[in-house]
């Protein structure tokens, strides 16, 4: 915490709590009900995670699809060869670097636990999870929340694109923030309880409205809260919140 010439506490950026809550409850407002995805084994969630980067749900559903008829079980998939799980996953794009990817993780939990069960991670702390998973090669913050969040029910928010995005446009990520920085910095923002479904919220949002680009900020029900959209509407308006410093 910074201090203001008074002497009084002052948040060092971001919206207020109540700002983050009122986001949330507009966001589900605005689309629906804001349930998570499947729940996974989370080796399963790990290997759909790792297809899903860069494509459509759509296409990385499909491919993860077509994987599992290929190689049925993991030891079939761990003992294949790179250019034929790449032909099983072509249609999730990225297949000559996907493909590799995934083999060497699960080659990798092979090594490490004998066999390909994770069970334990329901027993285990975020804390000894994320380790694990991040010491797997390839392995980054938002896969790693992805299986806390969907696979293990913990309260994580990954940061995709979408939701990098629309994040920094609320100020709740500062501007040029990595995505490595946004899921602590996320995470610190939104609290637990709101944490997963504020991720299928900005990301549902990022995608129909608050788009890459020029966002829709006439239609936008945050955009009173928003203090990127004066500069998009073209000049701030009367009431519009900053919360840069």
């Amino acid at each position: 915490m910074s201090r203001s010439p008074s002497g009084r506490s002052k948040r060092a950026s971001g919206p207020d709590p109540g700002v983050v809550r009122e986001i949330h409850r507009r966001l589900v407002r605005a689309h629906g009900p804001l349930e998570p995805p499947r729940r996974w084994d989370p080796l399963e969630e790990l290997v759909f995670t790792i297809l899903s980067q860069n494509t459509s749900d759509v296409n990385s559903e499909r491919a993860y699809a077509a994987l599992r008829a290929r190689f049925p079980t993991w030891e079939v998939l761990a003992g294949a060869r790179p250019s034929r799980v790449a032909a099983a996953i072509r249609s999730g794009g990225l297949a000559r670097v996907k493909a590799p990817r995934i083999l060497a993780v699960v080659r990798e939990i092979r090594r490490r636990e004998g066999g390909f069960d994770l069970i334990w991670m329901r027993e285990a702390s975020d804390e000894e999870i994320d380790g694990y998973l991040s010491s797997l090669p390839g392995v980054g913050p938002k896969t790693v929340a992805c299986v806390l969040a969907f696979s293990l029910g913990r309260p994580a928010l990954p940061v995709d694109t979408h939701v990098h995005r629309v994040a920094t446009r609320l100020g709740l990520l500062p501007p040029g923030m990595a995505a490595a920085k946004a899921h602590p910095a996320l995470a610190e923002r939104v609290p637990p309880r709101l944490r997963v479904s504020m991720h299928v919220g900005l990301i549902r949002h990022g995608r129909t409205t608050c788009k890459a680009g020029r966002p829709r900020c006439e239609e936008c029900p945050l955009v009173d809260l928003c203090p990127t959209a004066p500069s998009i509407l073209g000049g701030k308006r009367d009431g519009a919140p900053d919360w840069s410093g």
